[in-house]
């Protein structure tokens, strides 16, 4: 019984476990922000030619405006009217809505990297790792047993 329980401490003494790396994780956030400006613009409006005219019985006429010019004249008792527009280019102020749209993207990434360390390994350190943990166990063991199986019939001659 005494030897089952070195034996069982002596296994609980050694531990083995595989050696597991952290798979890389990734988290992406997306932000997006939308920003409306409406802004003054200027925009020019353009007014047609147009002409007309008409005759009449009267005198003599002429005006004239920012976007018409009109002459009338008396020839042979009639009256001739003429009203022509002028080719005229006029600015008005139009409100434009301009949308920006920005989106950023954050991607966090975490690797591992394996890095080369300059300093050897010992004799014992390599040996560890050649052999393994479990073989380790198996050889203290094996050693505790030879001790019990030495020393066991040592106390029976004392005795």
């Amino acid at each position: 019984m005494k030897n089952f329980i070195l034996v069982l401490f002596s296994a609980l003494c050694v531990a083995c476990a595989t050696a597991r790396q952290a798979a890389p994780s990734e988290k992406i956030i997306t932000e997006t922000r939308i920003e409306t400006v409406f802004q003054t613009d200027t925009v020019f409006l353009e007014v047609p030619r147009i002409v007309e005219k008409i005759v009449t019985a009267d005198t003599v006429s002429f005006l004239e405006n920012d976007y018409a010019m009109s002459s009338a004249s008396v020839s042979d008792g009639l009256l001739s009217h003429s009203l022509e527009t002028k080719p005229v280019q006029q600015p008005v102020e139009v409100q434009t809505k301009i949308v920006y749209r920005d989106s950023v993207v954050f991607k966090d990434v975490v690797v591992y990297e394996t890095v080369e360390v300059e300093k050897e390994l010992t004799g014992w350190q390599t040996f560890k790792m050649k052999m393994g943990g479990w073989m380790l166990g198996l050889i203290i063991i094996a050693i505790v047993c030879l001790i019990l199986y030495i020393v066991k019939p040592l106390k029976l001659k004392l005795s």
